[in-house]
């Protein structure tokens, strides 16, 4: 889903320092091509911050959010553990049921891309089970606004994309940084500003929004207004609510242990997971960032995180998994381990428990930094298109 550090936001602070600011938004390798979007020739001073003033508990909540991963992993029971959970073969029908989703950078609404673009992205998802796509349309304010400026072509790329790929939904992905230097979600006006921006994008074209808002911790119930405000809204055009979701704690108690420091958190509980699904259209787990060094244990992960989703998240709410189609390398991504192969192993052996679920899928992140490979690998693995016809969705 890039936003955010490696070990704990992960769509959120990925971002690049320029002259000593941290772009939040625009400028971030998830808005495109790593770029910043062009702006009247500048980047615009309101949509960033000063990384001085960065919340103290940064640090702090990225050391816990690791620690809470390494706690299963270091012990010799942790990483059998893992390894178990990847372990067997999976079922043969554990394969796309037609709902599978891609993540899009901010390039396709800041004129860089173009009609002949989405007919190439056509011919690339031609024979997957990707329905949905998340299209960045920018940061949100500190305040809850949503500048339109930022994304100027949105309106005649959504009518491109529409075109070139009429069965798939088009939702406007909007993010935002929560937090002492970002959005204060427990404020009422805050929230309202939130929900308005994102009924307001729906004039672009888009078939719904996808929220991506982090940190939020486990058991936010600002989190659980916003997004039953947001529902209304989205009902009065017909338009659907997602939301990226963060990893869920593996065993009881991470979740908790992963705010030491003053952070917000970086897991949910499946208690939580499922009140936020019950709000919304879909729900989408951000599995990947774990810091894991080999496939075996990634993959494993993945696994249990698929697992405890599917016992949260209700049958009649669409539950995704992200999946990471990039490739960073740091303390928190190793992508010698976190691949798309092995995500889609730990995905399909999780969800060998309830194979007659439908409203699933897998998600990948992300367009401009996914390669040949990475789609190989998700056809091989999991979305061909004999799969996809087998479990098509029905229209909406």
């Amino acid at each position: 889903m890039q936003d955010v550090s490696p070990n704990s936001l992960s769509h959120v602070a990925r971002g690049r320092e320029i002259g000593g600011f941290v772009i939040i938004g625009c400028g971030r390798p998830w808005c495109g091509d790593g770029q910043a979007t062009p702006t009247r020739g500048r980047p615009v001073r309101r949509k960033i911050i000063r990384s001085a003033s960065r919340p103290p508990g940064r640090l702090a909540l990225r050391v816990a959010g690791a620690f809470a991963i390494l706690a299963i992993v270091t012990p010799v029971a942790g990483v059998a553990a893992l390894r178990l959970q990847y372990a067997g073969t999976p079922p043969s029908d554990a394969v796309t049921r037609g709902r599978d989703a891609l993540w899009l950078g901010h390039s396709w609404v800041d004129g860089r891309k173009t009609p002949a673009d989405a007919a190439r992205l056509a011919a690339t998802l031609r024979d997957t089970g990707v329905h949905d796509l998340y299209v960045h349309v920018g940061p949100l304010e500190e305040d809850g606004r949503l500048d339109p400026t930022v994304r100027p072509r949105s309106a005649p790329l959504v009518r491109a994309l529409h075109r070139a790929l009429p069965s798939a939904r088009v939702l406007a992905w909007v993010g935002g940084v929560v937090g002492r230097q970002g959005l204060d979600l427990d404020r009422p006006e805050t929230r309202d500003r939130i929900w308005a921006a994102a009924e307001g994008v729906l004039a672009d074209g888009f078939d719904g929004v996808h929220y991506d808002l982090e940190p939020v911790a486990s058991g936010d119930d600002s989190l659980l207004a916003l997004l039953q405000a947001t529902r209304t809204a989205m009902a009065r055009h017909g338009a659907v609510l997602s939301v990226a979701a963060p990893k869920l704690e593996p065993l009881p108690g991470m979740a908790e242990a992963a705010t030491i420091g003053g952070g917000r958190g970086t897991q949910w509980t499946p208690r939580f997971l499922g009140e936020v699904a019950h709000d919304v259209d879909q729900v989408v787990l951000m599995a990947y960032d774990t810091g894991l060094p080999l496939e075996s244990l990634y993959g494993g992960y993945v696994a249990r995180l698929t697992h405890l989703a599917l016992g949260a998240v209700p049958a009649s709410t669409d539950l995704l998994i992200g999946v990471p189609a990039f490739h960073d390398e740091n303390t928190g991504h190793h992508a010698s381990a976190e691949t798309v192969r092995a995500a889609l192993r730990g995905v399909r052996l999780g969800l060998s428990d309830d194979l007659a679920r439908k409203r699933f899928g897998v998600a990948l992140y992300v367009d401009f930094a996914a390669t040949d490979a990475d789609w190989q690998a998700y056809r091989d693995a999991w979305g061909i298109r004999a799969s996809a016809a087998r479990h098509r969705p029905a229209p909406g």
